[in-house]
């Protein structure tokens, strides 16, 4: 197993470097990050673009700013944005916004999804399979920014107004000028991330419950669930060890690989709910085509994919005892 894990990390490094050489390339050549700049009326000086082109090494060729950049990332440096800011500590701020909505949002979306798509699988064909289905295929119909709108105009505002107090916000991850200790900042950070945290639930878990339902199926036609019945093995045993077991091995793979697609889909729910995290902070990269932020946003989201992909893989050993890695 520890070679294994090795040899996928080995690999995981050479596709990080390619995807980071693709990117800068076709950051480098959508356009001029310094046009704003020299746009300006009345213009800079000229001493003043060269300061500003020297500290972004645009004054070098392509791939010695390529090298440059990598140079500082294995050395815990990601360069320079455009307005000066370390790279770094703006990736680290907004990447804390970020995950406090979508790792509570995974997590909360699996533990709704395994449920229903289990639910749905055992009863296939009756009422209850019914309903989760139209359910499940009505909310990935519906687009991110409707349901968090919707959310915001019969939820959120109407609580807000029968209660006479704000008990859900819809702008912002935070109250402003919020200090204080933790405990003391939990209930405001709670009342600000329960919309965009529900709406992320909402369009994630129904592909998995989905994916879930496929699989408890499959493994409910199997042979070794036939045998199981056959031994008399009651229908609670043989779901729990022998179906459940067997049907999570697929949602396992599918949830690892979508929580980087998570992370990418929380662009639209920042932007609904005024969120500044990650996604707000690379769509202003790639408008300012600031190359240094669009790599930090690729680094973050490709290392998610390759060790979720990763994880999946060990989880399956644990699920199946019949998968081995040499």
């Amino acid at each position: 197993m520890l070679a294994y894990v090795l040899r996928r990390l080995a690999i995981g490094v050479l596709l990080l470097v390619l995807a980071s050489m693709m990117c800068f390339v076709l950051v480098h050549y959508s356009g001029d990050p310094l046009a704003l700049l020299r746009a300006r009326n009345p213009p800079p000086p000229k001493s003043v673009i060269q300061a500003r082109e020297a500290l972004l090494h645009l004054n070098v060729p392509i791939w010695d700013q390529y090298w440059i950049w990598l140079s500082n990332v294995l050395r815990g440096n990601f360069g320079t944005s455009i307005q000066g800011l370390p790279v770094g500590q703006e990736l680290s701020q907004h990447l804390a916004v970020t995950l406090r909505m979508v790792l509570l949002a995974t997590i909360l979306a699996i533990f709704v999804a395994i449920p229903i798509g289990v639910w749905s699988g055992v009863r296939k064909g009756k009422p209850a399979d019914h309903v989760a289905n139209v359910t499940n295929f009505l909310l990935l119909a519906i687009p991110t920014f409707v349901i968090g709108t919707l959310l915001k105009e019969f939820v959120a505002i109407p609580i807000n107004q029968a209660t006479g107090k704000t008990i859900f916000y819809t702008i912002g991850e935070q109250s402003p000028l919020l200090s204080g200790p933790f405990l003391g900042r939990l209930p405001d950070y709670a009342a600000h991330t329960i919309l965009p945290v529900i709406t992320l639930i909402l369009v994630t878990y129904p592909s998995w419950a989905i994916y879930q339902r496929s699989s408890v199926l499959e493994a409910l036609d199997s042979d070794y669930v036939r045998l199981a019945r056959a031994k008399g093995l009651s229908p609670r045993r043989v779901l729990v060890r022998h179906v459940l077991r067997n049907a999570l091995i697929p949602v396992t793979t599918v949830v690892a690989l979508d929580f980087a697609t998570v992370i990418g889909g929380a662009v639209v729910t920042e932007t609904i709910f005024g969120w500044n995290g990650m996604g707000q902070w690379f769509l202003q990269g790639v408008i300012q085509r600031d190359v240094d932020i669009v790599l930090a946003f690729l680094i973050v989201t490709a290392t998610s994919i390759i060790l979720f992909n990763l994880l999946a893989d060990i989880l399956y050993a644990f699920l199946d005892p019949r998968i081995r890695y040499d």
